[in-house]
């Protein structure tokens, strides 16, 4: 599990480039790149890192469901995603 405070963190900088994301867009149609300067570093929404829902873990992360990797295994073996079986040849 991840740490409180990069999950909270992280929860921020989603607000943050939420809360700008028209001006971003209205300055860069403008071509203003030093008031695009002027807006916080979170305003960016690049320096959102995506997240396993359940644990935090944001290396190894399933973007169609949301999980990591070991999340996704484990929720796939115990039958919990539907349409998912694991491969066997």
């Amino acid at each position: 599990m991840a740490k409180k405070s990069w999950i909270a963190r992280n929860e921020k900088r989603k607000k943050t480039a939420e809360k700008y994301a028209q001006k971003r867009k209205e300055l860069k149609e403008a071509g203003d790149y030093e008031a695009l300067q002027k807006l916080p570093r979170d305003a960016s929404p690049t320096r959102v890192r995506r997240r396993c829902s359940l644990t935090g873990r944001s290396r190894g992360y399933v973007g169609r469901y949301g999980v990591s990797r070991i999340k996704f295994r484990e929720l796939a073996s115990d039958g919990k995603i539907p349409g998912v079986k694991k491969a066997s040849w």
